[in-house]
């Protein structure tokens, strides 16, 4: 490890550290804008500069320049303090004065630096250059004359997202970044580069002149548009949540977001249910929350109760429910809402056991029946750096476009029992062999097989598990954990015919299967369970409560609450307490406190943030995989939840981006 002094202060850096991270490592803090440590260091906005000895006497870019044994830095020289000015009064001789009126400001790393470390005036008195706006889509706003070409937004395409749509054209003064014939960028992570972006260049057009950032009351929480459980922030004034931006957790989602989990905050005020409704003649008509739980115990069920959990609910309101039908004496409890009925009595053998962060250390991976792209997004992107690193990576299932190298085996599943010699041979003589198993998989029953693989290739070795399923739903693993799995799935409960079918959020599931049973709708968006409801009670999204989530992986996460929910809504667990009084049975908890405690109580795991403990997989039993898998069960990547689909900037990614749609501009 070299030795460096930095302002004077000696340290040890790791072997291959920069200048600028040797600096950090002192406490300084260094100016950059093109500089990031996820990507690649381009050393071209020249911001960063310091003085090192020995060496040239003239500053230098200490992103790009390796710490070696014996260097003097010096980061606050007369001659560094004068360079930094300089590099700091070009970037602003093209810049226009817009801050009044851009979406950047108040957290623009221009206007931080130059008043850090700028000049107090400009001597630049030529002509200003200015450059025609790009079309980057529905998400992406563009004012490309505030462009300092840092070239963030080109690397993150194509290192993280692996979609080369944004690049540089011409050079010097015409330089211009721009995507590939000013197309849309049509990838689901595409929005990212406006974190990215240290000007006012790139910003979001939905949320375009909405607020000025000192405005919004911030709150930390989880995505639940996909089951990798994102670390999000939810930035809200009012009642109203006007952004959603990603936090950094390097286990997760390091800093990235998907398009969807952005861009679905305007679906949290549309379509919202704000009263409850019961079905007369038919027809659903408006009714006060006494008429509706009324309504709820003239049914008088007795044992005859099923309860569906939908894709989006946390695990409180699922206790909850669940301590309320076993106190009428039922168990019949699914969250499955597509009919998957896979084995469920052993945790390890549905969890995504590499971890999120450890599949990027794969080096031979086999993907059955996923897209991930479109399921995980972030899971995406840690497999892209496993092939980047030289892991060979087979797909069976239908063809989707990876972003990495991959080696299609087809679609039939039979393909399991004997492994063509090339995939066996990876497989055996891999470190650390994955293999990764979607939604189509599970549905047709390819679980078995799977684990029969584990066994035979060892994918089980010290430290490191690489069998792995993928699920869909931000409810999945939580509802798996607090037993929201009959034996034969969704199937079971249509067998049961219950007199009361309790359905929490749940818009997925084919109620016409249930056309004897009373459809207690718990829920937030007018979606398809509410269509088909006979009863419905408003509940509150996951913005407007604080849950326990557990992502695809078993880590238990806690989310707060950001806003209250419209007109009557109510929390759902308020809800299910209430039924348990109209139905007159006892649920034993009065508070959000008590319900959690009795939670944590019958399922210790939920209580404890971080990984759970699932323990070994069990043993392969005999079974031969059969069919094709024919479909991804993700149609479309936009409009997955009833928020997304209740979302206008969701509904016209999905027209242009997936379905080709062409908008006019104002112009044409």
């Amino acid at each position: 490890m070299p030795k460096v002094t930095v302002d004077g202060v000696e340290l040890e850096v790791p072997a291959g550290a920069t200048v600028l991270q040797a600096c950090e490592m002192a406490g300084k803090e260094i100016p950059r804008f093109c500089y990031h440590e996820r990507l690649s260091i381009a050393g071209n906005c020249r911001m960063c500069l310091v003085e090192v000895k020995p060496g040239p006497p003239k500053p230098q870019a200490s992103c790009a320049l390796p710490a070696a044994e014996g260097q003097e830095i010096r980061t606050d020289s007369a001659m560094v303090k004068k360079a930094r000015e300089g590099v700091m009064e070009f970037l602003l001789i093209n810049h226009p004065l817009d801050c009044p009126i851009c979406d950047q400001g108040g957290e623009c790393d221009l206007q931080d630096q130059s008043v850090a470390y700028g000049r107090g005036a400009s001597r630049y008195d030529e002509n200003k250059r200015a450059v025609t706006e790009k079309y980057m889509g529905p998400l992406i706003k563009t004012v490309m004359t505030r462009c300092i070409h840092c070239t963030r937004c080109v690397r993150f395409s194509e290192e993280i997202a692996g979609v080369d749509e944004i690049g540089a054209l011409y050079r010097g003064e015409a330089m211009q970044i721009t995507t590939y014939l000013e197309k849309a960028a049509a990838h689901e992570l595409s929005a990212n580069v406006i974190d990215l972006c240290p000007v006012g260049a790139l910003t979001s057009r939905p949320y375009a002149f909405e607020a000025r950032p000192w405005e919004l009351k911030k709150t930390l929480s989880i995505d639940v548009s996909d089951a990798v459980g994102s670390n999000i922030r939810l930035d809200s004034r009012g009642r109203e949540v006007l952004r959603i931006l990603p936090r950094i957790n390097d286990d997760v989602n390091e800093e990235w977001l998907s398009d969807k989990a952005r861009y679905q905050v305007d679906g949290l005020t549309k379509r919202r249910l704000d009263r409850p409704w019961i079905r007369r003649d038919g027809k659903l008509v408006s009714a006060t929350w006494e008429e509706a739980f009324a309504a709820v115990a003239k049914v008088n069920p007795g044992k005859s109760v099923a309860v569906v959990a939908g894709d989006m609910v946390d695990c409180e309101t699922m206790f909850a429910a669940k301590a309320l039908a076993g106190a009428l004496g039922s168990k019949l409890l699914e969250g499955r809402q597509t009919g998957l009925d896979y084995d469920c009595s052993n945790l390890a053998a549905v969890n995504f056991n590499s971890t999120i962060g450890g599949i990027e250390n794969a080096d031979a991976v086999l993907i059955v029946g996923s897209h991930v792209r479109w399921e995980a997004p972030l899971v995406n992107t840690r497999l892209r750096k496993a092939a980047k690193r030289g892991a060979k990576v087979f797909v069976v299932g239908p063809a989707w476009d990876a972003t990495y190298p991959v080696t299609n085996l087809g679609n039939d599943l039979a393909v399991l029992d004997k492994l063509p010699k090339d995939v066996a041979e990876a497989l055996k003589n891999a470190q650390r062999p994955a293999i990764i198993l979607g939604g189509a998989a599970l549905g047709k029953g390819a679980l078995g097989a799977s684990l029969a693989l584990a066994e035979k290739y060892k994918l089980v070795r010290d430290d490191w598990n690489g069998f792995n399923v993928l699920h869909m739903a931000a409810a999945r693993m939580g509802g798996l954990m607090l037993g929201y799995a009959q034996k034969g799935g969704i199937a079971d409960l249509v067998k049961a015919k219950p007199k009361l079918l309790l359905s929490l959020g749940a818009d997925e599931v084919d109620y016409t299967k249930f056309a004897g049973s009373i459809v207690v709708y718990v829920g937030h968006h007018g979606d398809k369970g509410a269509h088909a409801a006979d009863i419905i009670l408003p509940a509150a999204a996951f913005s407007e409560k604080a849950g326990t989530y557990v992502n695809t992986e078993g880590r238990v996460q806690f989310a707060e609450q950001a806003v209250f929910a419209p007109g009557d809504a109510r929390e759902d667990w308020t809800i299910l307490r209430a039924l348990a009084d109209a139905l007159g049975v006892s649920v034993g908890f009065d508070s959000f406190a008590e319900l959690r405690s009795a939670m944590i109580k019958a399922v210790p795991a939920l209580g404890n943030e971080g990984l759970a403990a699932y323990g070994a997989l069990p043993k392969a039993e005999k079974a031969k995989a059969s069919g094709t898998i024919e479909a991804y069960p993700i149609k479309d990547f936009y409009l997955t939840n009833p928020i997304a689909r209740a979302s206008e900037t969701m509904q016209r990614c999905s027209a242009e981006l997936i379905h080709g749609e062409h908008f006019a501009e104002a112009a044409e």
